[in-house]
């Protein structure tokens, strides 16, 4: 039996759970969780709002453990190895993603919260071709939200091949945000940040950012026209896109990793004429992720953490629920 933490009802509180994992899966590993992040993902799932939640629900699809088990099949890691698990646990190894290395747009995915027990647990289980070698350099305790928030700011540099002398700005310096600084000025890239808070302004540009403009302030905003190559949104509320797209170079890219959950008011003469693009990714492959753990040890990229234990799990969730994170929480052992 795996001893855990679930959700039984919409914003309830987390109590303790077990449940049977079954056999181990010939090609699956069984981690033994020494911490994991709290993401605002998990606490969508907990409360429902994407209407798919199977209640009771294990959250946390930030792991970072130690290999305990492997399967008769797993011949590329070993126990005792310290790895990562992210958003994903598994994939179905058949589709085109999968074969041409993008598992993480498979439409088969398994989430590690959605049909499936994550890592507010002793223990998780997942596909071994889902788990991700932690490198020496990592500071494990902050390592969790890497495989989730770090992936999700990193996967678009590399898809969309962005080049060390473009301009880029980031909307909303959060818990994506702080890290998309930290990984573009890393880069080489002139980064600018939009943010309507001056206590955040100033840590912007200690954590990356070489400009800031107010992201309220329609006529600060108009005096960036025609700007920046990408604009990447972390933010899930709704603002003036046609205002935004107006600060996009000819061929730039307004590029969304948050989640937004209003229709996109889009003029779209701004995209022929500036011959825009608009898009929007997931997290990577474990390739990629695994290229971004390599990155950030270059770079002693890390996220800025608050740590609760696991026994304070309710009381991290209420941290989260506050909007005063600062920025990603981290749950240990």
């Amino acid at each position: 039996m795996i001893k855990a933490f679930a959700a039984f009802e919409p914003k309830g509180n987390l109590r303790p759970f077990e449940y049977d994992p079954g056999t181990l899966q010939p090609n699956e590993v069984e981690i033994d969780v020494q911490y994991c992040g709290l993401c605002h993902s998990d606490l969508n799932v907990i409360d429902n709002e994407w209407g798919i939640t199977q209640y009771p629900v294990v959250p946390g699809h930030e792991v970072v453990g130690s290999i305990s088990k492997m399967g008769e099949r797993v011949k590329n890691f070993k126990v005792g190895q310290t790895v990562g698990l992210g958003w994903q646990a598994g994939y179905c190894n058949e589709c085109k993603s999968c074969h041409s290395g993008d598992q993480n747009l498979c439409a088969n995915a398994l989430p590690t919260i959605i049909g499936h027990h994550g890592g507010f647990a002793e223990k998780v289980r997942a596909a071994a071709n889902s788990v991700v070698s932690i490198p020496e350099g990592i500071a494990l305790e902050s390592a969790g939200p890497m495989f989730c928030g770090g992936i999700t700011v990193f996967n678009p540099l590399v898809q969309f091949n962005i080049k060390p002398t473009d301009k880029v700005a980031v909307i909303g310096i959060g818990g994506l945000g702080h890290l998309a600084l930290q990984f573009l000025n890393a880069w080489g890239c002139e980064v600018t940040a939009f943010t309507s808070s001056e206590d955040k302004k100033k840590e912007a540009l200690r954590l990356g950012a070489h400009h800031t403009l107010n992201s309220i302030d329609p006529h600060e905003i108009g005096l960036a026209a025609r700007r920046f190559d990408l604009i990447v949104s972390t933010v899930n509320v709704k603002l003036d896109w046609n205002l935004y797209l107006s600060t996009l170079n000819v061929r730039g890219r307004l590029h969304f990793v948050g989640v937004t959950l209003d229709p996109l008011d889009i003029n779209v003469f701004s995209l022929i004429n500036g011959q825009h693009s608009i898009s929007g990714s997931p997290v990577g492959s474990p390739a990629t992720i695994a290229q971004m753990l390599e990155f950030a040890v270059l770079h002693n990229i890390k996220p800025i953490v608050e740590k609760f234990s696991f026994d304070n799990i309710n009381d991290a969730i209420e941290r989260l629920r506050s909007g005063h994170t600062h920025y990603r929480i981290v749950l240990k052992r």
